[in-house]
């Protein structure tokens, strides 16, 4: 028995139920073959627009849902937990779509918001280049005023969703000797001249997400793409970055949990030496451990959900809860895994690809290394 969790409401859980004939309908069936393609269809989108999955908590003035972050919880929950980590949703609509929310003008809300909401415009965001990865005051990225037009010059790495998006929010440097204060934000439309996607890079796990380089030259827009103001964009991508931790963090606990329940079915199903792999003492003590730590982590996870919601998470917390929980996670993935012997290995259980498609937690949204520096510089 499980401690029960007060977060969630009658209202998330009705719309969980939603969610979950939606991924059973519409992803379920044709993941292997985007797994294959390396990409989703993109009709997808637009069928989640339909169904009101997309911008959960962005306001209906804005064409989003009017809900709350935990909407977009019950998203990731009930993604992860089939082991499904594309669509990219999350990406567009709870980390792109609050940056345009948040600092956008209304010009830009309105004009882009209730497309994002439709799945009409698929949205990235493009802050890591090839030469620097957590360190976002390094990037080379330009975006220097000519006329009245910013020309962006650069080159952008790992950009989720690259491959499909309409609509790009480039971190840049408008000011290259001022550090973190010369860093915009900056929308770029991928139909202008001058933009060009390198390959969809090939990856160990999430095989379906298209996750793209990105190539500006000579990419031309008006200063009314400049998104906040001028020089606050680093400011604006720390404030954003609890909320990105939040995400990963979420689907890392659900992910555990799932992989718990495949791994007591197949073991109380699973024989060895004349009896069921379930009743051998080294299984009973693993699935203990791990079953004991995901319920602490699910503990830690609703009270950092409860500070979320009331305005109270700190940057501290939420690297606290980005780094001990993926790192959680790829303890006990491994450890279910070892359980299923040889067909732990094989592509065609979901603790296969669980194990792959995580691995990356501990690297996106700041590695594990910049969380720990994060809370050591809170001490």
């Amino acid at each position: 028995m499980s401690i029960p969790s007060k977060v969630f409401k009658d209202e998330h859980e009705t719309f969980r139920k939603t969610v979950s004939a939606f991924i059973e309908r519409e992803i379920a069936p044709k993941y292997e073959d985007w797994e294959k393609a390396g990409q989703v269809d993109r009709e997808v989108w637009k069928k989640a627009g339909e169904a009101g999955l997309l911008l959960t908590d962005i306001p209906e003035e804005y064409g989003g849902g009017g809900a709350d972050f935990l909407a977009s919880a019950v998203m990731i929950e009930e993604m992860a937990k089939r082991v499904f980590a594309a669509p990219g949703f999350r990406l567009h609509s709870d980390i792109v779509a609050p940056y345009i929310y948040h600092y956008g003008s209304e010009e830009q809300r309105r004009a882009w918001l209730p497309k994002m909401a439709k799945g009409e415009v698929v949205t990235a965001i493009a802050m890591t280049e090839p030469g620097t990865g957590s360190d976002l005051q390094a990037i080379r990225t330009t975006a220097y005023r000519k006329g009245n037009e910013l020309v962006v010059n650069g080159q952008k790495t790992f950009i989720t969703n690259g491959g499909l998006a309409d609509l790009v929010i480039v971190a840049a440097k408008t000011d290259t000797a001022a550090g973190a204060k010369g860093v915009t934000l900056v929308l770029v439309e991928t139909d202008r001249p001058g933009f060009k996607r390198g390959r969809n890079l090939k990856k160990i796990g999430q095989n379906a997400q298209d996750t793209a380089e990105l190539f500006f030259e000579d990419v031309r827009v008006p200063p009314s793409n400049i998104l906040g103001e001028e020089g606050r964009g680093f400011a604006c991508l720390m404030n954003q970055l609890p909320r990105e931790r939040m995400l990963v963090a979420i689907g890392a606990v659900a992910l555990m949990e799932a992989a718990i329940g495949w791994t007591v079915d197949y073991t109380r199903e699973r024989k060895a030496f004349g009896k069921a792999i379930a009743d051998f003492q080294n299984t009973r003590f693993k699935l203990a451990e791990v079953k004991t730590e995901v319920t602490i982590a699910r503990t830690f996870l609703d009270r950092c959900l409860e500070l979320f919601l009331e305005g109270k998470l700190d940057t501290t917390t939420a690297a606290m809860a980005k780094w001990w929980l993926t790192e959680l996670e790829g303890r006990v993935l491994d450890t279910c895994l070892q359980l299923f012997g040889g067909y732990g290995y094989m592509a065609e259980y979901p603790i296969a690809r669980a194990y792959t498609d995580a691995r990356v937690h501990r690297i996106y949204a700041g590695t594990t290394e910049i969380m720990k520096e994060l809370v050591a510089r809170s001490l």
